[in-house]
C-alpha cells in the first residue's frame, strides 16, 4: 500500500480503472447512464466510463482513509452547487452510486467491512492491496525506464 502514495493519483486512478473494466470486478448499473453524480452537478459526466474511474477513485480513497463509509465518501465526492444569484452551498455525491460500488467492490473481494474501535466501514482487503500495489509499481518501473 505504501507505493501508491508514490505515484501520480490521477494516472493511478486511470490505470485502475481500466483494470477494474478489464477484469469485470465491477459493472455500471442499467440507470447508471442516466444520472448525476450528486446534487450539486448540472449535467451528466462527459466519460462513458465514469463508472470504473469513480470506483478505481473510491478504492484509492479508502487505501489512504481507513475504515470509511459511505457518508464520509459522499462528503469527499460532494461540491458547490450553483444557484444562481443567491451564494454557493455546498452539497453531497449521490450515496446510492457510492454504496453500490462498494457493495460491488467487497463482492469483488477487493474491500470488506470492519469495525475498528469507534470507527466502523470498509477498508482493503489483501486482494486489494495487491490490485492497487501492482499498478502503482508497474507505474514506478514505466517512470524510471522514462527517467534513464
Amino acid at each position: 500500500m505504501t507505493h501508491i502514495l508514490f505515484v501520480d493519483s490521477n494516472e493511478l486512478i486511470k490505470k485502475a480503472a481500466d483494470a477494474l473494466k478489464k477484469e469485470k470486478f465491477v459493472q455500471p448499473t442499467e440507470w447508471s447512464k442516466f444520472v448525476k453524480t450528486g446534487h450539486h452537478q448540472e449535467r451528466l459526466p462527459d466519460n462513458p466510463d465514469w463508472w470504473y474511474v469513480r470506483s478505481a477513485a473510491i478504492l484509492r480513497s479508502v487505501a489512504k482513509l481507513g475504515p470509511v463509509g459511505t457518508e464520509k465518501l459522499r462528503t469527499k465526492y460532494g461540491g458547490k452547487k450553483n444557484r444562481g444569484h443567491k451564494p454557493e452551498h455546498f452539497y453531497k455525491a449521490s450515496g446510492s452510486i457510492i454504496r453500490k460500488i462498494l457493495q460491488q467492490l467487497e463482492k469483488a473481494e477487493l474491500l470488506k467491512q470492519v469495525a475498528k474501535d469507534a470507527h466502523k466501514g470498509r477498508i482493503l482487503t489483501p486482494k486489494g492491496v495487491s490490485f492497487l500495489d501492482k499498478i502503482a509499481v508497474q507505474m514506478a518501473k514505466e517512470n524510471n525506464k522514462k527517467e534513464n
